[in-house]
């Protein structure tokens, strides 16, 4: 098991590439189980979620091989074909390592009439049940089960030519949309009988990806990126050529590091579109932010994040896109710790993610949870300390504040980076900070 050490109190100065999507990389990835044609996506990060789902994928006939290209600043390329449709069972072991493999539902349930799918895993930051894709599965006309762990979907009259049935579909639950859930109905009503009519729809660029891809192999989708989707069902699809959109939350947690070091970062093919909520919280704290074109490619964006002269609290809480996003929360919450003042967070979206808020303590944050709130008094400094990493974004807020950190600091359980930040400690070497990837002494010494 790897372990980070940080010897902290460096500015961050440079240039670094956002690459793209994990968040939207995966439902794409889902959507080519809906054809038998080579689907071919760009930018795919190489991540621990992505080979996961690459090994589903092959479990579900599904062929795919990622080229990483020599020069690191260039995309990488997946390859996907799926050539054998005879198996439709996502099993635990695969599915168990990441929460997103549920997205394969849709997808296997259309194309081939049934799908068994055990129970998705992922981080332990609250309760997230699928509830919401399955009532949207109902309605399309499926048949949803229980056995053993795993949900059963079965199209009926399948093998006589039945399909999904187009139908309006509320997909809003007790904290808004589901990102996950609309991207398995959409991608399900892409080859259902008739139209289909999502309400309360995710409205999340991830979401607008995927019926950027899903037309582009022939769908009829209208009115991605709103709350109403409208999804006019067709035979077949189409195999497509499709760039991911650039990660929001890699560049959010960028951001986020170029202040806390008082440092100023370059970031490239920076979706800054998508970042008004965080790129607005910034610019109240005191950093500054400035978009221009790319220096050599004018329709590439990049983003400049420049040091602020103190750093003011601010209040904020997570919503649904386009409001924060509580994928920034930890590293927001690591900034703030070091503002003049008290800053307010409240989380609406996971109201148990705060495992980060022990860790952070013990690098001397002064934090006051009070249900789905901290308040946190910043103070003069961090001290490093051991830490223990609980999810994917809390780790990337232990992060920063270990950059930020006098003396130094151990994360251990880096696995959970690794699911979303392909080799962050190399990239942040680039850059100025003082970070190396070792083995745990405790393995070392077993």
């Amino acid at each position: 098991m790897d372990v980070f050490h940080i010897d902290g109190g460096v500015r961050l100065e440079g240039r670094l590439r956002v690459n793209g999507s994990k968040n939207a990389a995966l439902p794409l990835m889902a959507a080519a189980l809906l054809t038998d044609k080579p689907v071919t996506l760009r930018d795919v990060p190489g991540l621990a979620d992505i080979r996961n789902m690459v090994s589903l994928l092959g479990e579900l006939g599904c062929e795919g091989e990622l080229t990483e290209p020599a020069d690191a600043s260039e995309p990488s390329v997946l390859s996907l074909h799926t050539r054998d449709e005879t198996s439709s069972h996502a099993r635990y072991d695969v599915v168990r390592t990441m929460r997103a493999s549920v997205c394969i539902l849709g997808p296997v349930l259309a194309r081939r009439g049934a799908a068994r799918v055990s129970m998705p895993g992922g981080c332990a930051i609250g309760d997230r049940p699928i509830d919401l894709h399955l009532r949207g599965l109902e309605a399309l006309g499926a048949h949803i089960s229980l056995d053993s762990g795993d949900v059963v979907a079965r199209v009926p009259n399948f093998a006589q030519g039945g399909r999904l049935r187009g139908a309006t579909i509320f997909l809003g639950g007790s904290f808004g949309s589901t990102v996950l859930g609309t991207a398995n109905v959409m991608s399900a009503a892409t080859l259902a009988e008739g139209t289909t009519t999502i309400e309360s729809a995710a409205c999340e660029p991830e979401v607008v990806d995927l019926a950027k891809l899903l037309t582009s192999m022939g769908a009829r989708i209208e009115g991605a990126g709103s709350p109403r989707i409208v999804v006019h069902g067709v035979e077949s699809l189409a195999g497509a050529d499709h760039t991911v959109i650039p990660d929001r939350i890699e560049a959010a947690t960028f951001m986020a590091a170029a202040a806390i070091t008082r440092g100023s970062l370059t970031l490239e093919n920076c979706p800054v579109d998508a970042l008004l909520a965080v790129t607005d919280c910034l610019g109240h704290i005191g950093v500054g932010i400035s978009v221009g074109p790319h220096e050599t490619d004018p329709m590439r964006v990049t983003c400049r994040v420049s040091p602020a002269d103190r750093l003011a609290p601010v209040q904020i809480t997570t919503q649904p896109y386009p409001g924060f996003p509580t994928d920034a929360q930890a590293q927001l919450m690591a900034l703030v710790a070091l503002a003049d003042g008290n800053s307010v967070i409240t989380e609406k979206i996971f109201p148990e993610r705060f495992l980060h808020v022990a860790e952070l303590t013990r690098m001397g944050a002064r934090l006051l949870r009070q249900g789905s709130t901290v308040v946190v008094s910043g103070v003069g400094g961090l001290t490093g300390a051991p830490v223990m990493a609980s999810d994917l974004r809390a780790s990337a807020g232990l992060v920063l504040a270990g950059l930020a950190a006098k003396g130094r600091t151990t994360i251990n359980r880096v696995y959970h980076l690794d699911r979303g930040y392909e080799r962050l400690e190399e990239r942040l070497e680039r850059v100025g900070a003082r970070i190396t990837r070792a083995k745990s002494e405790e393995l070392v010494a077993a």
